[in-house]
C-alpha cells in the first residue's frame, strides 16, 4: 500500500525529503496505522523534512530482519532511487539488525520514530537542563546500536596503559558513551535537587499543571490564563522547557505550569531522562488535562495521557478535563424544528456537555483557547477546585496572599 504525495512548491531553502513506512498488524488495525502514519508525517514536518510518499504493509508482526517484507523493501528502495529521497522513516522502533539490513538495501539515511522524536527534542531544547536531558536520551538510544553508529566520539582520550589489549572500536565507543551517560546523570541529579528546592521555595500556593497530548493547545491556554507570552505554534513539542506562572482567579492565587506534551509510542528513555520535568506533574495539586476534541483520534490520545500519568505516579490527582478547539466545529444552538442528523461535526454545546466525554471526565469544560470561548466557565471550574485545596492549607485565613513569586522559565 503506497501513497505518493504531491510535490510541494516552496521558495524556502532545499529541505530533505522523506518516505514514511508503517505496518498494519495484529497490534494496530488499518485505521490506527493510518492515524499513526499521519502523526509521523507531522513529526517529520516538525523536524524540517518534506514527506514525498508513504508505505503501509499488512503483516502479523514486524519482520525481524527488515521490519517489512523483502519484496516491500525492494519496492521502497526503487522509489528512493527514483525520487532521490534523503531519509527513510519507520513508525516503530527498529533494532540494530533491522537498521543495518535496511540501510544496505535502500542506501540512504534510515530513522525510526524514536530517533525522529529525539531529533525534534534536540532542536527544541533551549535551556542547559533540557539539552542535558535530550543528550542523555540520545546516548541511551545510541548505546545498543553502536554496530551501525561507528564514530570517533572524542577519541582524544586514551593512551598508554588506558586501553585494554585488543579493545575494539565499538568497545571504545561504548566506554566513552557510558562515561558520558554517567556524567549527564550526575549533572541532572544536581539539577533535580536544585529544582526540588525551587519548588519547595514556592511556598504553600496551590500548584496546577497543564498536561495533555502534544499540540493540543496547552501553551495557548497558558498564555490566555496567565497573560504571558509562552512560545506556542502549530507544531509537535513546541514546548519542551517547563514554564511556571502565577495566576489569580477571583483574588485566589495559584501557580500554573506548562509541561512537555505526551505522544503515542513515547520512547521510555525520554520518560526517564525528563524525570525532573515530569516531577512538575507529579508534585502538582491539580491537573488540567487539555484535549484536542477536533482530532479524529482524541479518545486514544486521552488514553495515552492517562497511561503516562499512571506510569509516572500522578494518576490519582484531581483532574479537570479541558476539551479544547471547539471552534473547529460548527456547533449551533438547536432549533426546535431542526431535524437534521446530529454528529460530532454539528453538536450543540449542550449536546457536548451531555455526551459520554463530559460524563466520563467530570469535572470537564468545552472551550476554544484561540477564540477565548467559555474561558470564564473554565476559570470558575479552576477556582472551585483550587479553593478546595487552598482552604485545607489556610483554614483560618481565607485567600491570604503569600509573598509575590516571580514567574519561572525552567
Amino acid at each position: 500500500m503506497y501513497t505518493l504525495m504531491a510535490e510541494p512548491v516552496s521558495t524556502d531553502p532545499i529541505q530533505e525529503t522523506a518516505v514514511l513506512v508503517g505496518l498494519i498488524s495484529q497490534d494496530q488495525n488499518e485505521k490506527q496505522a493510518r492515524e499513526y502514519i499521519d502523526e509521523l508525517a507531522f513529526l517529520t514536518d516538525t523536524a524540517g523534512a518534506v514527506v514525498v510518499g508513504t508505505f503501509l504493509q499488512r503483516l502479523n508482526m514486524p519482520n525481524p530482519v527488515t521490519f517489512v517484507g523483502p519484496g516491500k523493501l525492494d519496492e521502497i528502495a526503487a522509489l528512493i532511487r527514483e525520487q532521490q529521497v534523503d531519509i527513510l522513516i519507520f513508525d516503530d522502533e527498529l533494532t540494530a539488525t533491522q537498521l543495518r539490513n535496511i540501510e544496505k538495501v535502500v542506501e540512504c539515511k534510515v530513522l525510526d520514530r524514536t530517533n525522529l522524536i529525539l531529533d525534534i527534542f534536540a532542536r527544541r531544547a533551549q535551556t542547559a537542563h533540557a539539552k542535558a536531558q535530550v543528550e542523555l536520551a540520545q546516548l541511551q538510544y545510541m548505546l545498543p546500536r553502536l554496530t551501525r553508529m561507528w564514530t570517533h566520539l572524542e577519541r582524544q582520550r586514551g593512551g598508554i596503559g588506558l586501553r585494554g589489549p585488543g579493545e575494539t572500536q565499538i568497545e571504545t565507543d561504548r566506554r566513552i558513551i557510558l562515561d558520558k551517560i554517567a556524567r549527564l546523570k550526575d549533572q541532572l541529579k544536581k539539577i533535580d535537587q536544585q529544582m526540588s528546592t525551587q519548588r519547595k521555595n514556592r511556598g504553600k500556593l496551590v500548584r496546577a499543571a497543564l498536561v495533555g497530548y502534544t499540540n493540543v493547545g496547552k501553551s495557548t491556554l497558558m498564555n490566555l490564563l496567565s497573560k504571558s507570552e509562552v512560545f506556542a505554534e502549530n507544531k509537535l513539542f513546541a514546548t519542551l522547557d517547563t514554564t511556571v506562572r502565577k495566576v489569580v482567579v477571583e483574588n485566589l492565587p495559584f501557580l500554573l505550569t506548562d509541561t512537555v506534551g505526551f505522544i503515542r509510542k513515547l520512547p521510555h528513555g525520554l520518560v526517564e531522562s525528563f524525570k525532573s520535568t515530569l516531577d512538575e506533574v507529579r508534585e502538582a495539586d491539580l491537573l488540567l488535562h487539555v484535549v484536542d476534541i477536533s482530532h479524529s483520534g482524541f479518545e486514544e490520545q486521552i488514553g495515552t495521557v492517562l497511561g503516562t500519568l499512571e506510569e509516572i505516579g500522578a494518576a490519582d490527582k484531581p483532574i479537570i478535563t479541558v476539551f479544547n478547539k471547539i471552534d473547529l466545529f460548527s456547533y449551533i444552538e438547536k432549533d426546535a424544528d431542526d431535524l437534521s442528523e446530529r454528529t460530532r461535526q454539528n453538536w450543540t454545546l449542550g449536546e457536548w456537555q451531555q455526551s459520554w466525554m463530559a460524563r466520563n471526565n467530570t469535572p470537564s469544560v468545552f472551550i476554544s483557547a484561540r477564540e477565548k470561548t467559555h474561558i470564564e466557565e473554565l476559570k470558575k471550574r479552576m477556582y472551585d477546585e483550587v479553593k478546595k485545596i487552598h482552604v485545607t492549607r489556610f483554614p483560618y485565613n481565607d485567600f491570604l496572599y503569600e509573598d509575590p513569586i516571580q514567574d519561572e522559565d525552567e
